[in-house]
């Protein structure tokens, strides 16, 4: 019987197939529920179109708390401004395509290492990725997005795969292409944003998950 070059989840079972978590539906939730009513007030349907800018103040992450060159809206947001950021997104769009990612890919990674290993990935890769930025960055604009914790599940899946193909004793050209397609499409993206990609939080959390892949998360 040959067996699959492409890691698989080796303990899942018919219900994890059908969708995703619970717990990675509440994760989406919470942010979805945070963007929609930023939505909302952009729109005027609630509060005021301040409420973006106020949410971003306290829970963007700021390059310039790291520096010094900027106080902190309340104690301790020089801390918890590793986490709340991935809360924040600027629009539906980028709403929806994190989102898209941590549902499928988190439902994966899940099969594989279980709910507590998966949380503890995507928290990390959160806070690595805003260290990146952090200790990389010289921005004085807010960052935001899940796309440190997403890149931290796309680091786990790709050392996975990398590992079992040596394993098996099969090519590991289709994971380095898989990498360089990931370097293009930021390269790409931030181009076409004008600087405005946190590319510098992608790889914080992509670095994250590969040296979880290789530790506590082994697959």
């Amino acid at each position: 019987m040959q067996r699959s070059t492409t890691p698989t989840p080796s303990n899942q079972n018919p219900e994890q197939q059908i969708g995703a978590p619970a717990f990675l539906w509440w994760i989406v939730g919470a942010i979805c529920l945070v963007e929609f009513t930023l939505s909302a007030a952009d729109a005027g349907f609630i509060g005021t179109s301040e409420w973006r800018w106020i949410a971003f103040a306290y829970g963007a992450f700021w390059q310039s708390l790291i520096s010094g060159d900027a106080l902190p809206m309340f104690l301790g947001q020089s801390v918890t401004m590793f986490v709340t950021y991935s809360f924040l997104h600027d629009g539906l769009i980028h709403l929806a395509m994190n989102s898209a990612v941590l549902l499928g890919l988190g439902k994966a990674v899940v099969g594989r290492v279980g709910r507590a290993k998966t949380i503890t990935i995507l928290l990390l890769s959160a806070v690595g990725g805003a260290a990146a930025f952090g200790l990389i960055s010289k921005s004085g604009t807010p960052m935001i997005g899940a796309s440190g914790a997403v890149f931290g599940l796309l680091g786990v899946w790709q050392a996975w795969d990398y590992s079992a193909r040596k394993q098996l004793n099969l090519p590991v050209t289709p994971v380095f292409s898989s990498m360089l397609g990931l370097v293009i499409v930021n390269v790409l993206l931030f181009v076409f944003m004008s600087g405005g990609l946190a590319w510098e939080a992608h790889l914080g959390g992509w670095l994250i998950g590969v040296a979880a892949a290789v530790t506590f998360a082994r697959a």
